[in-house]
């Protein structure tokens, strides 16, 4: 039985920067990976995800060039989208392998892990033995009880990117982000799209007005959107795939189902060893401890945040929480503000509370907006969708952000740095950004609430004398 300093579960986001942290700082790592390295956010994910949305978005933007009669030089065609896609997804994976982990043993494609004793893992008919052991196995695709399911074909994000024809009409179960960024994308491509969405507004994570923005983009982009809908059954009829809803019947060629995630640990033999985890993951403490103390829960599979940069940052925490190397920052989990974004035009990103968490919690809170429509640089590049909200105490104090808007995924991570360090508005209009870039509607959101600030001192301050006359 081969002995190591750390074993890897998983080679997703979270298992790749656990295990390349440990073998970093010099120790001795195996790596156990049951398909491929990069897991679904790079195999099945948010790669490809962002990649057929690249596809969709060039050639949405090659049809409106046209319509206002511009021409490109050259023939541009979109072609096999989905193959050039398999093929750089396949291409990075193989570069992630050899390059990041060159140093470490890998078991890839070998088998699932599972555990035998809290330090020894098996794999196939191999046991090897972990001082510590990091369980990075992600999540999977959560499928709703739905009548007769189990007897009608149905895409998840495992096998979308591996179809070989776009679909004529899609179904979608679902309405949170991959749901809304492939309606986006395949309506893009040509496709006809119905959104069954069980909540009362698509991404529900997000304030309404946000998302309202992105429902309206999407009445112009041939997808039809149903909200407060749920299906009841599903059946295939003919070459078509019914799905039978409180609403009425939508058919379709294709259905798929992005309806949430759940933890990918059931092949683990938790039980066995104790390990404690409910339907939403393994429990952990702060560092992403289990209960078992050398075993730590990394990522999806805990259940904390389904974000692959959540991911990524919770495999360094607890690979240098091991490590002991604390001195420098705080390694709890809470320390860190949490991002998210969806990559749909126009994004949609948001970080701490949103308007409708603030007022659910009874907390004192004001907002501020500003709008894209307002500011030159949006008008002059044409994208004047969308705004910034904040949320803040009346003394300035952030609670959150949300963007829906050109850009989005990118300027949210000012917002981010604002409420790790416990910025205030003030300290975001004080500081200067590069105009006319777009990260300057930030500033604008700022500025516009220490106007309100003055605006209000001046209202209840009494009138003073001219400059001149104080002189």
């Amino acid at each position: 039985m081969k002995e190591y300093d750390v074993i890897v579960i998983g080679m997703g986001p979270a298992g790749m920067a656990a295990s390349s942290f440990a073998n970093s700082a010099g120790l001795k790592v195996l790596t156990i990976e049951k398909n491929k390295v990069g897991g679904e956010c790079l195999n099945c994910g948010c790669i490809p995800s962002k990649a057929i949305l690249k596809v969709a978005q060039l050639k949405n933007s090659i049809e409106n060039m046209e319509q206002f009669g511009l021409q490109l030089n050259g023939d541009v065609e979109i072609k096999d989208a989905l193959g050039l896609i398999r093929e750089k997804i396949d291409n990075i994976g193989k570069t992630k392998a050899t390059k990041m982990f060159e140093n470490v043993d890998t078991l890839v494609n070998q088998g699932e892990a599972e555990f035998i004793e809290p330090h020894i893992i098996k794999v196939g008919n191999e046991l090897y033995c972990g001082n510590a052991i990091f369980i990075a196995t992600g999540s999977e695709p959560f499928i709703p009880p739905i009548k007769g399911i189990e007897n009608v074909p149905y895409l998840t994000n495992r096998n979308l990117f591996r179809i070989d024809n776009l679909p004529k009409t899609l179904t979608i179960i679902g309405g949170g982000a991959i749901a809304c960024e492939m309606a986006q994308a395949f309506s893009r491509l040509g496709t006809k799209i119905n959104m069954i969405n069980m909540d009362s507004h698509i991404i529900p994570v997000m304030d309404k007005d946000v998302t309202d923005v992105l429902e309206d983009e999407f009445g112009k982009n041939n997808i039809t959107i149903l909200n407060n809908t749920t299906a009841k059954s599903v059946e295939k009829v003919g070459e078509d795939i019914y799905v039978h809803t409180d609403k009425g019947t939508f058919i379709s060629d294709t259905l798929f189902i992005a309806a949430g995630r759940k933890p990918a640990i059931s092949s683990l033999n938790l039980d066995k060893i104790g390990i404690k985890y409910t339907k939403n993951g393994i429990s952990v403490d702060e560092f992403n401890r289990t209960n078992i103390g050398h075993i730590y829960a990394v990522g999806d599979c805990n259940g904390k945040y389904l974000f692959s940069h959540a991911a990524m940052h919770q495999g360094m925490l607890s690979a240098m929480h091991l490590l002991k190397l604390g001195h420098a920052c705080s390694l709890k989990r809470s320390a860190y503000a949490v991002p998210w974004a969806i990559f749909t035009e126009p994004n949609i990103a948001k970080v701490g509370m949103t308007q409708e968490e603030a007022v659910k919690n009874n907390i004192e809170h004001l907002i501020v907006k500003d709008y894209y429509k307002d500011y030159g640089r949006a008008l002059i590049d044409s994208e004047v969708v969308g705004f910034i909200k904040v949320i803040a105490t009346p003394q300035g104090r952030l609670l959150g952000a949300s963007i829906v808007g050109n850009s989005a995924s990118e300027l949210i991570t000012e917002w981010t740095t604002a409420i790790q360090n416990n910025l205030t508005l003030q300290d975001v209009a004080m500081m200067q950004h590069p105009f006319p870039t777009l990260s300057l509607l930030n500033a604008r959101v700022a500025q516009k609430f220490m106007m309100q600030i003055m605006e209000k001192k001046r209202i209840n301050k009494k009138p003073r004398k001219n400059f001149s006359e104080t002189a």
